[in-house]
């Protein structure tokens, strides 16, 4: 048993950071039908450039993109804004624990996606809204993506070197931070509501998803007034030894974020007299030297190579190279690890994507690739009632 095996999840989601945070619910087991427009769906179904090797052009599950945010779903198609299609998302989500969405924040309530608009058909229902900027301000209706938040919430500021451009984090790290906070707030709640029998709406978004990461430095600043910049070379704020440094063949990161590295460093790498130095003793004075010790860590560093290097550190100092995209997938510590999940298409056909990171005790995840576009239709139809007849006639007046 997965430890969501018998939630049902209504996902009305597009593009990252819905489809992101509820992949963690089906990983999981919950069942989770997706519902997107018949004209096309889900936009990312069509993000390239890279699709799957051999897809026709009409593959409506072909986008790696696209995979790699949906595995493990069901795809129902439903016009929202019709008033059959509606009937049938009410239907659907009377058999739901949860109805949720990642769309502008003033469109759930046009499209009957609220509490307040479904609790007649399930007064337990959860109705978990991730937007831009939230519901309920001056933002609601303004489309809002991940850069943007970077942007706007510092992040930019604290990305890169300090002479360089200002430049956002190379991932879209607030969408699928919002994603996964959605996820844990609707299955919060989900388990409130079997107790007490009434759901609720829950909200998150962007802006204050990618405001709340700040953390540490954001409260530097609300406690101390301090403004943390970028650092030089990918730099602790402030602990050092802590960023990188050049090898005899390119570089390494070296994070000594307890006292007790500093001193197994200097020991590892035969240098006495840095261990020693008073310019070097403590935190305080490692960051206030910061530059000379860089210097010196460098030249200590130069006769071996990164490989060499972290040979001779490997569980003692906290130590990592410098990977490209290409070359940490091909890590052996990855394959070891079975960082990599092989999805299977109904046709057979597989596609690589990255694993889920939480480990179950003795319970493999299931495996099955993002379903095509409607592939689900009949099946959940006739699961609500609806005869061959009548689901031909919503096929042809496009409401599926």
């Amino acid at each position: 048993m997965l430890p969501l095996s018998g939630v049902r999840v209504i996902a009305v989601e597009q593009y990252g950071a819905g489809p992101f945070g509820t992949q963690y619910l089906s990983d999981f087991g919950a069942e989770v039908i997706k519902i997107e427009s018949p004209d096309g769906g889900d936009v990312s179904r069509s993000v390239g450039p890279f699709f799957m090797e051999g897809a026709a052009d009409d593959d409506t599950a072909a986008s790696l993109f696209y995979q790699g945010l949906n595995r493990n779903k069901r795809s129902l198609t439903l016009d929202l804004k019709d008033d059959v299609g509606q009937e049938i998302l009410r239907a659907l989500a009377a058999t739901a624990d949860a109805v949720c969405n990642n769309l502008r924040g003033d469109v759930p309530v046009k499209l009957g996606l609220t509490y307040d608009a479904l609790k007649e058909v399930k007064p337990s229902l959860v109705c978990a809204h991730l937007s831009a900027y939230g519901r309920d301000n001056e933002r609601a209706a303004w489309p809002g993506y991940d850069f943007l938040m970077q942007a706007e919430t510092g992040y930019f500021s604290v990305t890169g070197e300090p002479d360089g451009p200002p430049a956002r984090m190379g991932l879209s790290i607030v969408d699928l931070m919002a994603g996964l906070s959605m996820s844990f707030g609707l299955v919060s709640s989900v388990m409130q509501a079997r107790q007490i029998g009434t759901g609720r709406d829950i909200d998150v978004n962007l802006f204050d998803t990618a405001l709340y990461n700040l953390n540490y430095i954001g409260h530097w600043y609300l406690g101390a007034g301090h403004n943390q910049g970028r650092e030089p070379r990918s730099a602790h704020a402030s602990l050092a030894p802590c960023q990188l440094y050049k090898t005899g063949s390119g570089w390494i990161y070296i994070m000594c974020n307890k006292e007790k590295f500093w001193g197994i460093l200097c020991d590892l790498m035969d240098c006495a007299d840095l261990k020693a130095d008073t310019r070097f003793l403590t935190f305080k004075e490692r960051l206030t030297n910061r530059d000379e010790l860089t210097s010196l860590i460098d030249a200590a560093l130069a006769p071996k190579t990164t490989e060499q290097w972290l040979e001779v550190f490997q569980g003692r100092v906290p130590a990592a190279p410098l990977f490209d995209v290409a070359q940490a997938l091909e890590n052996p510590f990855v394959r070891e690890r079975e960082r990599i999940a092989t999805a299977t298409m109904p046709d057979g056909r597989t596609v690589d994507m990255l694993a889920n990171p939480i480990h179950l005790q003795n319970e493999p995840y299931p495996q099955r690739a993002a379903p095509a576009l409607g592939v689900d239709n009949d099946d959940i139809l006739k699961e609500l009632g609806y005869d061959a007849n009548r689901i031909a006639t919503l096929r042809e007046r496009g409401v599926i």
